[in-house]
């Protein structure tokens, strides 16, 4: 498709492209300038919150310390 064409039809030349998934080479003076090619397919992205669950495993006392307060030279 000529450049000119394309950029006077810009909008429903896309919308083409998405709905049909050809792709398009829009063309200067007969040389491709650029290929207009329709999206790949889109991935569910998963929500943040929550990503991890099910994935740890608590091994012993979580809520005691893991050393003795004496063993701490700053609290001597």
């Amino acid at each position: 498709m000529p450049i000119s064409k394309f950029k006077a039809t810009c909008l429903a030349t896309l919308e083409r492209v998405r709905r049909t998934g050809r792709p398009l080479r829009v063309t200067r003076f007969g040389k491709p300038v650029a290929d207009v090619v329709p999206p790949g397919p889109t991935t569910t992205r998963h929500a943040w919150l929550g990503g991890l669950r099910s994935t740890l495993e608590i091994r012993g006392d979580i809520v005691s310390p893991a050393s003795s307060a004496t063993d701490w030279d700053a609290l001597r």
